[in-house]
This record gives structure tokens, C-alpha cells and sequence, in this order.
């Protein structure tokens, strides 16, 4: 059987977590991390795009110093979500990329 790799989880760098961690506001951002560690890569960016829309302005850089993922990420999560239907990017690399197959290259295959 093999077991999936635990996350770990992120630890949140906004002030208020900083200054205040046993507050209302730090167990908030250690529930979202909480739920984002169990999350796979697409679902975290959907997740996290949806509380941006939610939160409205600031939201995005205030979800990255609680997240840890890049602004560019939560915007493109953002655009997945209110934009359901159109196709931004199909979440998984092109293929024919890399090196060429050994096969390919020797005479001998």
C-alpha cells in the first residue's frame, strides 16, 4: 500500500498572525491551511481563487501571505472560478517535451 506525502502546513506570515497567535484571526488562517494541506494542486488554486472573489479588494495579496502561493496562482484560480467555462489552461504540461527517447537517437533500436 503506498500512502500518499502529507503537506505540511504552511505557517502564515500576516502581521496579526505574528503579533497575535492564539487569536481568532490566526486559528482562521490555520483552518484554511489546514484544509488546503489535503488539497491537490488544482483544488488549492480553485479553493483559494474562490476566497479571493469572495474577500474582494486586497484579497489576493492578503491569500498569499496566508497561503504562501504566488499572486499569479491565486489570480489564475480566481479566473477559473468565474470563468468556469472558459479554458485559461488545461492544468497539465504539453506533451513532447523533454529530452527525445533513447530510442530515437541510437541506430541500434
Amino acid at each position: 500500500m503506498s500512502r500518499k506525502a502529507r503537506r505540511t502546513i504552511h505557517t502564515c506570515t500576516c502581521t496579526t498572525c505574528q503579533r497575535h497567535p492564539y487569536s481568532y484571526v490566526a486559528q482562521q488562517h490555520r483552518a484554511i491551511n489546514r484544509v488546503l494541506a489535503h488539497l491537490n494542486e488544482k483544488e488549492r488554486r480553485r479553493l483559494v481563487g474562490l476566497l479571493a472573489s469572495q474577500w474582494g479588494r486586497g484579497s489576493v495579496l492578503r491569500l498569499s501571505h496566508i497561503t504562501g502561493m504566488s499572486r499569479n496562482t491565486i489570480h489564475r484560480g480566481r479566473q477559473e472560478v468565474e470563468h468556469p467555462g472558459h479554458r485559461i489552461s488545461s492544468g497539465m504540461r504539453r506533451s513532447g517535451g523533454g529530452r527525445p527517447r533513447v530510442e530515437k537517437n541510437s541506430p541500434a533500436f
